[in-house]
């Protein structure tokens, strides 16, 4: 796996890696085997790994790569909750959901984003812009 930079705890992964289209993957697996680990709810992986896969999409489709050429992708699991996040150099627009024919073959992944989160949102900074969405975990039994 090539990735520039990993900081991980029992709770929260931050990884950096390349502008390119494989880094979704890597993200992914990560992801699953993170959540799998702390007994996450199969159902709810497959969300999580949903809404990922669909925040590095945008980025890649719409951002700018990070000054140093890379993409942040974090996660953090709080009570009964995960809050994923990609973090790139921004682009031209505002990431929002687009209103689309039932026609249209794309466009749909901030909508999935948002049928699949509590919330989601966006932080703008100097030189980033981070997308965010919260995900419910179903609680242990």
């Amino acid at each position: 796996m090539t990735v520039v930079s990993v900081e991980s705890s029992t709770t929260s992964t931050a990884l950096v890696l390349p502008f390119e289209v494989g880094s979704a993957r890597k993200a992914r697996r990560r992801l699953a085997a993170d959540l799998r680990g702390a007994g996450v709810h199969s159902d709810d992986v497959h969300d999580a790994l949903l809404v990922l896969s669909e925040l590095v999409g945008n980025s890649l489709r719409h951002a700018r790569p990070l000054p140093s050429g890379t993409l942040r992708v974090t996660w953090t699991r709080l009570a009964h909750q995960v809050e994923v996040s990609v973090t790139d150099g921004g682009g031209p627009t505002e990431p929002r959901p687009l209103e689309l024919p039932a026609s249209a073959l794309g466009g749909r992944g901030l909508a999935i984003v948002d049928d699949l989160s509590a919330r989601w949102g966006v932080r703008r900074g100097e030189r980033a812009t981070t997308v965010y969405a919260v995900l419910d975990l179903t609680p242990p039994r």
